[in-house]
């Protein structure tokens, strides 16, 4: 038996994250430390009814103060400013400057000019959110009494991390500060100007975990690292990456699963390719997948210890393992459904394997498509045909299972017919797309694949004034090439305006989604269960009775039957 260890272990994630399921990197985290004798503790505030009630309000406010044919896909790109806008609050030094710099994050995000009273209005949310924030993390760490703090951070939960950690450091200066998490691979990649400086403007953080997280957090903990040495990399403890197969089954236990709609795992980590504007194999490294029988027992332990038949996996792409783990359910009787990030390959366009997906409890289908241009796509480095993307989404669509496409516009490269090219694409499948969303193309000095590549045909420039560094930590960087970010953003609002006309969603509220579903129920006669059916609490099983298709030459035009705004 593993001996209980002293020290209690405090994990959080900050606001503002998406709570769609609950965080899988500290609950892993927690399971591993645990199994080697540490007590350790999740918290997630991004749960917590006064924080969300935080982001509405800015939102609503920001939205509002903006032209209808500016706000493109809005809750995405809006997050951008708020963090960005939570950095300079609690950095600024002279009012006038900061306000003058909301201005500018709102102008480069939307290209459209706020007045100072807005400003004002949404600096007194923003101030508000750190008062109560203040207030929630000192009661969090005087009842939890941590000897050690650790934060996964990710850009969007960037300036809530840093407020805490400082924080902590006044308050309670012998709690060790850990941070970790995705943000390493892109904005604070190792090898960019951004992290120097940040290290510099960050006393209060102890240490710093660069990568995967679990053999270097257990080694900081044992006192087997450099005690000298902030920042802990992998190549520290010799690539000693985990070994996923035997790895521990997340522990969701402290954290109120009801909250969350999706429950969670992986199966595999890292990803295969080597797209140009991704990081993931930068923050994993070398691709791993576990066992299929061991895929198959945590996801249906999982699914009975928290009574939840519905899972957003982890992977970057479940390509590799989704067969596997559709036959291995065949053989039982558990019905279990999973959501996940998946490549438009040879596979995917087979029918057969579509439908044994299906039946193997496949709910949604992430996929990159990314462009409408097999040229864009050759820059992209996607090593995927256009022929490729259309059969695919055929093939899933036909087998009901939803198909979130995700796309980047203005990529350094895209011509305008480019552009056209991934319109006419979304008007063509348009009845095997479930969801569209889009996301202009952003640049990060390091830390993505073709970061090198990019700077090396085009100029980086920074994007905000220079005197905006001190506000922000983060320097940000645009290109100096075609297509401009202001046009990159045009075309966002374009796309959007095009999805709008064709009826092809982009849901982010719960009302929007039962509006996509039942759309969706309309247009594909094996669509999988709404959203909404996984909440009534009862158990769900016609997954395995799914039935095969023969495609019809011509879709009707179902869509004129439909009417939306549920």
């Amino acid at each position: 038996m593993t001996k209980k260890r002293n020290e209690n272990i405090l994990l959080a994630l900050l606001p503002f994250w998406d709570p769609q399921i609950p965080p899988l990197g500290i609950s892993c985290l927690k399971s591993h430390l645990e199994r080697h004798g540490f007590r350790a503790k999740t918290v997630d505030l991004n749960i917590e009814p006064q924080f969300r009630d935080v982001i509405k309000i800015y939102f609503e406010i920001l939205k509002q103060h903006l032209p209808a044919n500016k706000q493109g896909n809005f809750y995405k790109i809006a997050h951008e400013v708020m963090q960005n806008h939570m950095m300079a609050h609690t950095h600024y030094k002279d009012k006038t400057k900061y306000l003058e710099l909301v201005k500018i994050l709102v102008y480069k995000t939307f290209y459209t000019h706020i007045d100072t009273n807005t400003v004002l209005e949404l600096c007194e949310i923003v101030s508000g959110f750190y008062t109560r924030l203040e207030r929630h993390f000192l009661n969090l760490l005087q009842e939890e009494q941590p000897g050690v703090l650790g934060i996964s951070v990710f850009g969007g939960t960037l300036a809530a991390s840093l407020h805490a950690f400082k924080l902590t450091k006044e308050k309670y200066p012998h709690i060790k500060t850990v941070m970790g998490g995705a943000i390493f691979s892109d904005q604070l990649h190792t090898d960019s100007p951004n992290f120097k400086f940040f290290l510099e403007r960050t006393p209060y953080i102890d240490k710093i975990i660069v990568g995967e997280g679990e053999n270097l957090m257990l080694k900081y903990l044992l006192n087997e690292l450099p005690h000298s040495q902030r920042v802990y990399r992998l190549k520290d403890i010799n690539h000693d990456i985990l070994d996923v197969s035997s790895a521990a089954v997340p522990d969701f236990s402290d954290l109120d699963t009801r909250f969350y709609p999706y429950m969670s795992t992986y199966t595999s980590r890292s990803c295969p390719f080597q797209c140009s504007f991704c990081s993931e194999t930068i923050l994993w490294g070398k691709y791993r997948r576990k066992k299929t029988s061991k895929i198959v027992g945590e996801l249906t332990h999982l699914s009975k210890k928290y009574n939840s038949q519905l899972f957003m996996l982890g992977d970057s792409l479940i390509n590799p393992t989704a067969s596997d783990i559709s036959r291995e359910f065949a053989g039982t009787g558990t019905s279990v459904y999973w959501d996940a990030y998946l490549r438009a390959d040879n596979d995917v366009c087979n029918r057969e394997n579509a439908l044994l997906w299906r039946r193997g409890g496949f709910y949604r289908a992430r996929l990159g498509v990314e462009s409408g241009s097999q040229h864009v796509l050759d820059l992209m480095g996607k090593k995927i045909t256009l022929h490729r993307i259309k059969e695919a989404l055929s093939s899933l669509a036909n087998a009901g299972i939803k198909t979130t496409t995700y796309w980047v516009v203005g990529h350094p490269g895209e011509t305008e017919e480019d552009f056209q090219a991934t319109l006419r694409l979304i008007e063509e499948m348009r009845y095997d797309i479930y969801e569209a969303d889009c996301t202009p193309f952003q640049y990060f000095l390091t830390g993505q694949s073709g970061s090198g590549d990019w700077a090396g045909k085009s100029r980086p420039v920074s994007l905000y004034p220079e005197d905006a560094e001190e506000m922000l930590i983060l320097r940000a960087w645009t290109l100096d090439s075609e297509p401009s970010r202001q046009e990159a953003y045009k075309r966002m609002n374009r796309f959007v305006e095009h999805c709008n006309k064709l009826g092809v969603p982009n849901p982010y509220s719960l009302k929007e989604t039962y509006s996509a579903d039942e759309r969706w129920k309309k247009i594909q006669k094996n669509a999988v269960p709404p959203f909404v059916e996984f909440t009534k609490g009862t158990r769900i099983c016609e997954n395995k009775e799914a039935k095969r298709l023969i495609p019809a030459k011509e879709k009707p035009n179902l869509l004129d039957e439909i009417e939306f705004g549920f």
